[in-house]
């Protein structure tokens, strides 16, 4: 039986157009960006054009994006990076975190970190659709906060947060406003200044560039400049913030796969949508399912699926040929109930019941037929079984 990927926040395959674009500057522009000599000019004019490109597309400037090896390094970056320096000597002084359970694994273990080494770090709590609640954001963030940090779109739920109002209450108390854009960028449409964000991080790998390459913005401005310590150390590059050879071909992938992404994004955000809907509608059909976090504004391509009374793991014995998740790619292989979940409210029980399903550029109306029956299917045998 032919597989059905519907594992696309996780990863996504490489778009061949893509690969066009780096093909070049794996093989014949093969040079070292940071040579000075012609033939290395060539390879640094490639990575200056991908960074104004990616830059233009989020309202940036040149050169605020800080080029990494992926979204958990940038994550990294930011996070440790911003209380480093506001704690080193002529820092802000300040020694507060703010951020969410709900968060990717790298946020919140960056988190637990500085919790480790002396910073204080308040957990917002979520309502049961996922959603942040506002006023008691404004509470916990005061004149010691270095950075709130919330991320545009939850990686298991979809769920998608006010980034406006967040960002406004950071700067209210001088903090800087951070988001993991990781699910969000080339999806949804993000402009970090009409959004008040002062440090976002993204991957190519999750709109179908390479895996191994993603960036850091940076705010560098007048107003607001973020002070980040590096964490690695040598050439210098990136403005001194993330040392080491430019990953080329790569840095030129991030930028072709987001210039598709968003040139397309009205046309496929439609087409996944509908896609969906129809196999939520499927899913909600059967006897005691339904959506986590459904009632809250959600990204088009994520549907976590709850059957209720059913661990997730007999559905998926059933199910060889399906590619989904119990939770994060990241953190699916750990037994523990998704974070995610329980910061919603739901228990155990029902955590260790769902999976979340995610679908994009090459899903067709087939695919999503013949995942619709196949789960409907495996329902029902494991709901037999148990009665």
């Amino acid at each position: 039986m032919d597989s059905i990927y519907a594992d696309y926040a996780a990863t996504t395959p490489l778009d061949k157009r893509v690969l066009e674009a780096m093909m070049p500057y794996m093989t014949d522009v093969f040079y070292n960006a940071a040579s000075s000599h012609a033939l290395g000019m060539q390879a640094q004019h490639a990575v200056m054009k991908s960074r104004m490109e990616i830059a233009a597309h989020i309202g940036a400037k040149m050169n605020e994006i800080v080029f990494t090896s992926g979204a958990t390094e940038a994550i990294n970056l930011a996070i440790l990076g911003a209380a480093r320096a506001a704690q080193a000597p002529g820092g802000s002084g300040r020694s507060k975190i703010v951020t969410v359970h709900s968060e990717h694994a790298a946020v919140r273990d960056s988190a637990e970190y500085c919790a480790e080494h002396g910073i204080e770090v308040i957990w917002l709590s979520l309502d049961s659709e996922g959603r942040i609640d506002l006023d008691a954001a404004a509470r916990s963030v005061d004149g010691n906060t270095i950075l709130l940090c919330v991320m545009s779109v939850n990686n298991e739920t979809g769920v998608m947060q006010d980034l406006k109002a967040l960002s406004g209450i950071a700067h209210a108390h001088g903090a800087l406003f951070m988001t993991d854009a990781t699910q969000a960028f080339g999806k949804v449409p993000l402009n970090v200044d009409e959004l008040g964000i002062d440090l976002m991080t993204f991957s190519a790998h999750k709109i179908y560039g390479p895996k191994g390459v993603g960036a850091l913005f940076a705010r560098a401005r007048k107003d607001v400049t973020c002070a980040l310590e590096p964490l690695m150390f040598g050439g210098g590059q990136e403005r001194g913030m993330r040392s080491g050879t430019m990953n080329v071909p790569g840095i030129v992938g991030l930028a072709a796969a987001a210039s598709i992404a968003l040139t397309e994004h009205d046309e496929e955000s439609k087409r996944i949508g509908a896609l969906r809907e129809r196999f939520e509608t499927a899913m909600k059909a059967l006897p005691n399912v339904s959506i986590n976090g459904s009632g809250a504004p959600r990204s088009y391509n994520i549907s976590n699926v709850c059957f209720c009374g059913v661990e997730a793991d007999m559905l998926l014995i059933d199910l060889p040929h399906i590619a989904c998740s119990k939770g994060s790619a990241c953190s699916s292989a750990k037994p523990k109930p998704s974070p995610v979940l329980v910061a919603m409210g739901r228990s155990e029980a029902d955590a260790h019941s769902s999976l979340r399903f995610s679908f994009g550029r090459f899903t067709t109306e087939e695919e999503v037929d013949r995942l619709i029956h196949d789960v409907s299917e495996a329902h029902r045998g494991v709901m037999t079984n148990d009665e």
